[in-house]
């Protein structure tokens, strides 16, 4: 079986509360299960109860081994990391992997500055685990036991990879934070800047792209999409942030033939009731024209592929 929990699905800031007790208020954390073998993608502050959790339960049944991978490295998505229980018990193994944008910092340094003692009591050296980390980029990797991922490069501010994990048939997607590609370069005739050959180049360029989104998600049993926006607040002033619409992650989601959509990465404003409403209105709006389900990421959600 192939599954995912979810332990964080808000973007930006944690948001705790009376308001967000349905859908939750932690930054991004999942939890990604190929039948025993465990997977975690971002260091949001799910990252918290999601390790609490696993000291309950699977520590018992052995030490903590895992690969976990981090979508990029904004804050919202690593700022749990000191909070891990893991990170402390010395039996622990830990293989973190992910994207950097700035040669001269790694993976390892951008993490672990948080543990610095302007910041946190502990420090990265006093750390208990084996933490052994990786900078990757596009690739895929055997994870053993059957369960493989492969890497894609999101549309974000900085460098951000999507997750493709695929297991006995069965297949899990992650793509956020992102923002549909698109032109980039002035396309009327009447603009100053305006040059023919950029324009045309910069549309092939942002059509190449999205298709390639396209063949990432083909066929995905489930796929976590970035939703953070409607489409007139994603228009209204939010290109460029990285972030999609939910109007734009289910059609892309029904053009590749994914049969489960969940919509993530939730306004750190969204409010319970404003979350159901919209996950009611969408459902109603695909209803009858397409077997896709689809719903939105809530703390504790679990969705098998």
């Amino acid at each position: 079986m192939l599954s995912v929990r979810f332990w964080g699905d808000r973007g930006s800031i944690p948001c705790p509360g009376p308001n967000t007790v349905i859908y939750g208020g932690n930054t991004s954390c999942l939890e990604i299960r190929a039948d025993e073998k465990l997977v975690i993608i971002d260091f949001g502050t799910g990252i918290k109860p999601l390790g609490d959790w696993l000291m309950v339960n699977d520590f018992k049944k052995g030490p903590i081994d895992t690969d976990i991978f981090i979508t990029h490295t904004h804050w919202d998505h690593i700022m749990g990391f000191p909070m891990f229980t893991p990170i402390f018990i010395p039996t622990s193994r830990l293989r973190i992997r992910g994207p950097v944008s700035y040669e001269d910092e790694t993976l390892e340094s951008v993490i672990g500055a948080q543990l610095s003692y302007r910041y946190w009591p502990v420090r990265q050296s006093e750390l208990s685990a084996k933490i052994a980390y990786d900078q990757i980029k596009e690739t895929s990797l055997d994870l053993g036991d059957g369960l493989w991922v492969t890497t894609k490069y999101l549309n974000h501010p900085i460098l951000c990879l999507g997750y493709r994990f695929e297991y006995k048939g069965k297949s899990i997607v992650t793509a956020y934070d992102n923002e549909p590609f698109r032109n980039l370069f002035p396309t009327d005739p009447a603009d100053p800047s305006y040059d023919e050959e950029a324009a045309r180049e910069g549309e092939l360029v942002a059509r190449e792209e999205n298709e390639k989104m396209l063949r990432f998600f083909q066929g995905a049993g489930v796929l976590i999409h970035d939703s953070q926006y409607t489409e007139k607040e994603y228009k209204a002033g939010k290109l460029g942030w990285g972030h999609s619409s939910y109007e734009h992650s289910i059609n892309t989601a029904n053009k590749a033939g994914v049969k489960k959509l969940i919509m993530f990465h939730h306004d750190p404003n969204r409010t319970d009731g404003q979350l159901a409403e919209l996950e009611e209105h969408y459902r109603r709006r695909i209803r009858g024209k397409t077997a896709m389900e689809i719903m939105m990421a809530r703390e504790g959600l679990l969705v098998e592929a």
